[in-house]
């Protein structure tokens, strides 16, 4: 059954690196509604909370603290049946502060009193990343997706070590592509309206990157420092740590594909 309800993005302002200071929550569905991301209590929040959709379950695309922030009040004022990736319960809760009542794996299906809303496995930019998909009745049928951090519709996201994995973000966004779904709900910024194209912009980011790491090990540049500093056409100082894990992160998977040589410091040619 489609679902004939979904509010948000309400931006919650959060501690994050996002440019916008705050992460998207949204409310699928209308009775028995599933929360996705109440990142940090505000009024705006507490609207959704006590508005005319009842909460029914509570989750997060992924555990990062700029999404997570609220979960524990959300689940305490409403009695939503809280719900996690299965195998990241701990994680879970110490992200959270509240155990989970249910977990999910990709294809389970949360049912919502007017629709119901699919996960879907997208990790990469966290391990336990997921997104929540559902057939959207205001769109003629088409799909839509709560997709966390996996998509922007401007700028990049963050894929960096230790936690994030690149061959499993390529592979995501490849993946979403795939299914052309008509909206992105993104975790950060406005709702992406052209999917296909945003996800072919971010896979091309990607691989734009890696060549440029490539070519800096290449070129003899060996530490993860040395490497960012020429790989980099700009001034990355503001975001440095971040660079350096996105570098790391790109290295990490040109040594599993075997086309050049790292050893968590040190990056040599083939």
């Amino acid at each position: 059954m489609p679902i004939e309800h979904v509010l948000g993005p309400v931006a919650l302002p959060v501690e994050t690196a996002a440019p916008e200071g705050a992460t998207n929550c949204y409310l699928v569905g209308e009775a028995d509604a599933l929360l996705v991301d109440p990142a940090a209590r505000t009024d705006d929040l507490d609207e959704f909370v006590d508005g005319p959709f009842e909460v029914g379950h509570v989750a997060v695309t992924h555990h990062h603290p700029d999404h997570v922030g609220a979960v524990e009040w959300v689940a305490e004022r409403t009695g939503a049946t809280v719900w996690c990736r299965a195998g990241r319960e701990r994680a879970f809760e110490t992200a959270t502060g509240v155990a989970p009542d249910r977990t999910f794996l990709e294809g389970t299906r949360v049912e919502t009193g007017s629709g119901t809303v699919t996960v879907l496995d997208v990790p990469g930019h966290a391990p336990e990343h997921v997104a929540f998909s559902f057939e959207y009745d205001g769109d003629n049928g088409d799909e839509w997706v709560v997709s966390g951090d996996l998509a922007v519709a401007e700028g990049s996201v963050v894929v960096g070590a230790p936690e994030g994995d690149l061959r499993a973000y390529l592979t995501a966004l490849r993946r979403l592509h795939a299914r052309d779904p008509a909206r992105l709900l993104p975790g950060h910024g406005p709702v992406v309206e052209a999917p296909r194209e945003t996800l072919r912009r971010l896979v091309d980011h990607r691989l734009d990157r890696e060549a440029s790491v490539l070519a800096a090990v290449e070129a003899g540049a060996t530490s993860v420092s040395d490497v960012t500093d020429a790989a980099y056409e700009k001034d990355v100082s503001h975001v440095r740590p971040l660079a350096e894990a996105t570098v790391h992160a790109h290295l990490e998977k040109l040594a599993v594909e075997g086309r050049l040589r790292f050893d968590g410091e040190r990056a040599t040619p083939r």
